[in-house]
Formats: C-alpha cells, structure tokens, sequence
C-alpha cells in the first residue's frame, strides 16, 4: 500500500525535528521537509511537492487556482496558521481538498502577558529594578497597589479575553465587560458583567483590550472617548495597536487621565497578520521594529511600558501551533478531519 506524502514547507530545524518525533512512528506516512515557501522553491523541490498528498504550509505559501492545478494527487492542506486568505478556498471545495487551522495557541499566553504589565505596574517592578541595580535598597517611592477588590474592564470576550477574565478571577478582581456577544457562562463562573463601552471605560481601575482589528475596531478608544475613562486608570493594549489612536493615548497621559499605558503593540506598526510572523526572516526583512519603536513618541514617557509585541512568544504557545496541525494532519488520515475551514 503506498505511503501517504506530506510535506512541510516553512519550517525551521527545530520544528522538522519536533514534527519527525511525532509522526514518525507512524509507517504509512512519508515526511517531506523543506524551509522555503511555496514561492521560492527549486524545479527539483516542486517536483516532491507535486507528489504530496498532504501540504502544511505557512502564510508565505500563496496557494492559488495555477498552484493547485498543479498538485493533481493533494487531498488536504494544513497551514500552520490561524489565518487562511492565503489558500484559495474556492478552487480547493471545487478539487475536493479539505483546509484545516490552528484556531488558536496564545490564549493563555498573552492573557498571562497582560497581567505581566499589570504586575509591572501594581508593584512597580522597573522602579525597583533600577533602584536596586544601583544598590539602593530603600522603598521610597515604590508603594504599589493590591489587585484584588480592583475593577478591570476587558473590552473583546473572546479565547485571549476569557482567559484574562480567568486570571483576573484569581486575584480576586471585580470584572466588567463590553463584547457585542455576550457569554451568560462567564458571568456564572467568572462574574462577569457585560456593560457598554463608556460605562467600562468610567468604572474600570484597569483596561485591557483583546478585540480584533478591523474596520469597526479602528479607533476604539479615540480622543472622544478616552476622556470618559476614570481618572487614574491603567490601559493594557496587547491586541493590535489600531484600537488606541495614539494621539488620544498620548493626550490622556498628559493630562492625568490615565496613570500609566502597558503597551506589547503599537499603532505604526507593519501589518501583521499573525504573530508567528514576527520570527520569520521574510517578515524581519520588511519591517524594522526597532525603527517604529524608536521614532515612537510614547517609548520615553515615564508613565508608560512597551514590550516589542511578544505577548505571543512563549515555547508553549510555539509548540501548540505544530500540536495542532500534527493534530490536523492525524484527523484527516484517521477520516475525521478537524478545525475545517472554507
């Protein structure tokens, strides 16, 4: 019986090794392997691609109507991604090939990061670091505050913002809400209460923000709104930087109307459309972060803490994104496929 051919483009050492360690043991499959996308590839590397039954790609191979007229044995592509425009759908439901992605891996990872900047500020952690570092042991200055009996507002209820409602349930924090669909699950476990934007923003001791980035969320919190947040509040933004316009972030700081920014994004910053990006050489070849973040009018404002977006970048969540697709891949040989899109 012939083997069933997979192979893998993009992918680094670390993750050829990972995968060959848990599909390995399994006879039927033969694992193919190649760290170049689908556009820069050899005549000889193509004519193995050719033969593929199973593709894991991913967002830097476009996969479209001439490619996969090409692939006359493919059945089935896992891309290694949450995103997917990079697939055309269409062609691959007309040829009978299944598309499966990683829904999710960083829930938990950047909900534990916002709390990172949240702890940074509530024990004012680089204080001390610098105090310490030039040995003065005093505590001048470096009273913080206690989080439970604080009210956070979490503005996006979804994966990334249920596990931050978890979190904050555990310090024993008050939480309020705004997300178009409401959970009644997470007011019974978590207490949870759904309000409108204005009313979080002028009752919330912090603000976080884990909504997507699109049209709608452009701006979220903007010169208009901003003003309504409660004097003193702390904003954390480890989403997409275009749901705070950065004028009204910078105006609220200087007039007192928030206390501090906990920022992992930034508004100038490259499009980017998943996190996993951010370690791959295409991407660090396109945009320059350091520039962004060193033009950035907010990186020498006392009252505010950056982190180059790496709310993501934790081994676990890495390795989840190949969990998931090694997953994927066993769902469709095993004929019950999981995490289809299209």
């Amino acid at each position: 019986m012939p083997k069933t051919n997979i192979v893998f483009l993009e992918t680094e050492k670390w993750e050829q090794d990972y995968i060959k360690e848990k599909l390995s043991s399994n006879r039927e499959l033969s694992l193919n392997f190649c760290k170049k996308p689908l556009g820069k590839i050899s005549e000889k590397e193509m004519a193995v691609i050719k033969t593929a039954d199973i593709l894991a790609v991913f967002i830097y191979s476009i996969i479209d109507k001439i490619i996969l007229e090409k692939l006359f044995r493919l059945k089935f592509i896992a891309t290694m991604s949450t995103g997917y425009d990079h697939i055309d759908l269409n062609t691959c439901k007309e040829k009978g090939i299944k598309v499966s992605n990683v829904p999710f891996y960083g829930d938990n990872t950047v909900a534990e990061h916002t709390f990172a900047l949240i702890l940074a500020f509530s024990r004012k952690l680089p204080q001390s670091f610098a105090k310490t570092r030039f040995g003065d042991f005093t505590l001048n200055d470096l009273r913080g505050f206690d989080l439970k009996g604080k009210t956070i507002g979490i503005i996006g209820l979804g994966h990334i913002g249920e596990w931050t409602a978890r979190i904050a349930f555990g310090f024993g924090m008050k939480i309020l809400a705004f997300d178009p669909k409401k959970q009644p699950k997470l007011s019974a476990k978590f207490g949870v209460k759904y309000t409108t934007l204005d009313y979080l923003l002028g009752n919330s001791d912090i603000i976080t923000l884990h909504a997507p980035y699109n049209e709608q969320t452009r701006h979220l919190i903007n010169k208009n709104n901003i003003v309504k947040i409660k004097k003193g509040a702390l904003l954390i933004n480890t989403a997409r930087g275009g749901l705070v316009e950065t004028e009204a972030l910078l105006l609220a700081l200087q007039k007192g109307i928030l206390a501090g920014a906990g920022l992992d994004v930034l508004e100038e910053e490259c499009f980017i459309k998943e996190e996993k990006e951010l370690l791959t050489k295409p991407f660090q070849k396109t945009c320059d972060l350091r520039t962004v973040l060193r033009n950035h009018l907010l990186i020498n404002n006392p009252k505010v803490l950056i982190t180059p977006h790496n709310g993501f970048n934790s081994q676990e969540a890495l390795l989840r994104i190949l969990d998931s697709t090694i997953e994927n891949i066993k769902g469709f040989s095993k004929g019950k496929p999981i995490n289809l899109v299209g």
